[in-house]
């Protein structure tokens, strides 16, 4: 695999948005985390064909929340980008595929940070992946597809990104009421 382009994180662009998620502005990733401005976040669940959930490590370079564990693939919604389509691009991203078919938007919620990072729109999704996976290894230190029983075992004790946690809360809870 060829190595991937250097590009700093903190500069890419981001919408911001207000308590409706109305966009209100525009600035650089690293503003928007030191400044704790509202902005939005994609979150996909990827699933192999056996139905068991990609987690992974995020890797020490990370912005926000290195060397966590991470139950979604997603990231940050770039300026002017739809939610949909960024859905899809950090999803081939992360897990290193392409031709995924469209992730399928489950619900969307705003994440307020408990450590004083701001808030943020989230929008949840399922895609289901068949392929091998290489994960970019800019953003994936670690990977492996677990069973449901496997993740139950596993979220009282590794360390978790409270946002992935968060989502994923609100996931079970949607999937136990039949929504």
């Amino acid at each position: 695999m060829e190595s991937e382009p250097y590009e700093d994180p903190a500069e890419e662009l981001l919408d911001v948005v207000d308590a409706e998620d109305r966009v209100v502005g525009t600035a650089r990733r690293g503003e928007v985390y030191a400044r704790g401005l509202r902005h939005r976040c994609v979150f996909v669940r990827a699933r192999d064909a056996r139905g068991r959930t990609f987690v992974h490590r995020r890797t020490a370079t990370k912005l926000l929340y290195p060397s966590r564990y991470d139950l979604f693939v997603g990231g940050v919604v770039g300026a002017g980008e739809e939610y949909d389509a960024a859905a899809l691009r950090e999803a081939e991203e992360e897990l290193g595929v392409s031709g995924l078919a469209a992730p399928t938007p489950l619900f969307s919620f705003l994440y307020e940070d408990p450590d004083g990072h701001g808030s943020w729109w989230s929008r949840v999704y399922e895609v289901r992946c068949e392929r091998p996976v290489e994960p970019q290894v800019s953003e994936v230190a670690w990977h492996a597809f677990l069973t449901d029983e496997e993740l139950a075992a596993r979220l009282p004790e590794w360390p978790w990104v409270p946002d992935g946690l968060a989502a994923w809360e609100l996931l079970a809870e949607r999937e136990r009421e039949g929504r």
